[in-house]
C-alpha cells in the first residue's frame, strides 16, 4: 500500500531556490572540485601578488603614463592659472615658467611615446592571439551586456540585497568604464595639445579640415556666421585650450579621488595594491572581484590547482576525486552569462 505525500507548491519553489543558490554558491572546475564562492576568505595571499595579471609592457606604459601626467598637471597648470597665488610657488620648483614649457613639453612627448607603445601593444597583440586562435573577448577591455548585470548586482551587493558579490571576468565593469575614460581623456589631450604647440600649422589644416568634412555651399555659410564674432583660427585655438585644461583637471580630479581611492585606499589592499609594480594580483582579491579570471588561472596554472585542492580538503570541501561532478562550468550565475555559452 503505497501513501501519497502531499508537495506544496511554496515547498517546490523553496526546494527550487536552494538548488539554485547552491549552484550559484559552487562553481565546479576540472581536476579541482566544486569550489565555493567565499574561499578568498580562507586563502593566503601575499601583499605583492600570487598571480599573473599584467604583463611588463603593461606595467611599464601604465608606468611612464602616470609619471608623466604628474609633470604635466604640476607645470600646466601653474602655467595656466599663472595669476593665482599659488602658482609663483609651483613654478619655482621647475626653474621658473619658461623652463616649465620646456619640462611640459618632454613629458608630453613621453605620453605621446606611452600612448602610441599602447595601442600597438594591444593592438598588436590580439591580433595576434586571433590568428593563433588564442583571443577571448571575455578577458578583454570589450564592453559586454554582462557589465551592466554585473554592476546591477554589485550594488545590490553594497545594499544588503545579495549575499555575494557578481562572478566577473578579468576586467569588471568600472575598470573597463576608467579605461573607456582614458582613451577619451588622451585623446583630447594629445589632440588640444598639439594644437596649441603648433598654432600655424593648425590654422592651415583648420579651413581645409572644414572644407573635407561639410559641403561647399554648408562651408560658406559656417564661415561666414562664426568669421562675424570669432575667426575660425582663433576659435579652435581658443577652443582646444579650455578642452586642453578642462580635461586635465577633470582627469587630476578622477585620479586623485576615483582611481586612488578605488585601488589602493580600501579594506584588503590598503596602503598600496602592487599590481602596477609587480603585475601580480593578490589570489584573495583576485577570488573577491575577478572570479570568473581565477577560474581561468586553475586551468592554466597546475601549481594553483593543487593548492586549491589542498585548501578546499582542509575547509572540508569535496575535491574531484571524492565526489560526483555536481556542476558544470559554464554555470555562472548570471543570465546573460549563460545564453552566451548556450549560443
Amino acid at each position: 500500500m503505497s501513501v501519497s505525500i502531499p508537495v506544496s507548491s511554496e515547498s517546490i519553489a523553496i526546494s527550487a531556490k536552494k538548488i539554485a543558490d547552491e549552484e550559484d554558491y559552487f562553481t565546479y572546475v576540472a581536476e579541482v572540485g566544486a569550489i565555493p564562492r567565499d574561499i578568498y576568505r580562507n586563502v593566503n595571499s601575499n601583499p605583492f601578488g600570487d598571480l599573473p595579471r599584467y604583463t611588463i609592457h603593461i606595467v611599464i606604459q601604465h608606468f611612464l603614463a602616470f609619471a608623466t601626467f604628474l609633470v604635466l598637471a604640476s607645470t600646466g597648470l601653474p602655467l595656466y592659472f599663472s595669476d593665482v597665488f599659488w602658482s609663483p610657488y609651483v613654478l619655482s620648483v621647475f626653474g621658473g615658467a619658461d623652463i616649465a614649457r620646456y619640462i611640459h613639453r618632454i613629458a608630453a612627448s613621453v605620453m605621446v611615446f606611452a600612448s602610441a607603445y599602447h595601442l600597438i601593444y594591444i593592438i598588436g597583440g590580439t591580433i595576434h592571439k586571433i590568428i593563433k586562435g588564442k583571443f577571448d573577448y571575455k578577458r578583454s577591455q570589450i564592453p559586454r551586456l554582462k557589465d551592466l548585470f554585473d554592476l546591477i548586482h554589485d550594488i545590490k551587493y553594497f545594499l544588503g540585497r545579495e549575499q555575494y558579490r557578481p562572478k566577473m571576468e578579468k576586467f569588471m565593469y568600472k575598470q573597463k568604464m576608467h579605461y573607456l575614460a582614458i582613451l577619451w581623456g588622451n585623446t583630447v589631450l594629445i589632440s588640444a595639445g598639439a594644437t596649441l604647440l603648433f598654432p600655424e600649422i593648425t590654422a592651415q589644416l583648420w579651413p581645409d579640415l572644414v572644407t573635407g568634412i561639410f559641403p561647399d555651399g554648408l562651408v560658406k555659410i559656417l564661415s561666414e556666421a562664426i568669421a562675424n564674432f570669432w575667426p575660425l583660427p582663433a576659435f579652435f585655438q581658443d577652443f582646444a585650450r579650455l578642452m586642453h585644461v578642462d580635461e586635465a583637471i577633470m582627469a587630476l580630479l578622477v585620479l586623485a579621488f576615483w582611481h586612488l581611492s578605488n585601488v589602493h585606499l580600501v579594506p584588503g589592499r590598503f596602503p598600496a595594491q602592487w599590481t602596477f609594480i609587480t603585475g601580480r594580483i593578490t589570489r584573495e582579491h583576485q577570488i573577491e572581484e575577478h572570479f570568473l579570471e581565477y577560474i581561468n588561472n586553475l586551468k592554466e596554472i597546475p601549481a594553483e590547482r593543487e593548492y586549491m585542492k589542498r585548501l578546499l580538503r582542509e575547509k572540508g570541501y569535496c575535491v574531484e576525486e571524492e565526489t560526483e561532478v555536481p556542476y558544470s562550468l559554464e554555470t555562472t550565475g548570471n543570465p546573460v552569462e549563460e545564453k552566451e555559452l548556450e549560443q
